[in-house]
């Protein structure tokens, strides 16, 4: 499985046509093809290529949400 520094994962924001990954609890998932990720923004509190785990806390969903998304990695540390 990739494992991606921080660095890494924030050039995955979904703008230009790149995809849009985020990382929650060390694993990394690909929302790309979701229509609350387009342009890399969700619900204009959140973006791509950032870690979420954090922010999670505070969401009206858990990580149950992203674990739909495809796995794509790891987050390093």
């Amino acid at each position: 499985m990739r494992e991606f520094t921080r660095e890494e994962l924030s050039r995955y924001d979904g703008q230009a046509d790149r995809p849009a990954y985020v990382a929650c609890r060390g694993k990394v998932y690909d929302v790309t093809n979701s229509f609350l990720w387009k342009g890399g923004k969700h619900q204009a509190l959140h973006r791509a290529g950032e870690d979420l785990t954090s922010a999670l806390g505070n969401a009206p969903h858990g990580v149950e949400l992203l674990e739909r998304f495809p796995l794509v990695g790891v987050l390093e540390g």
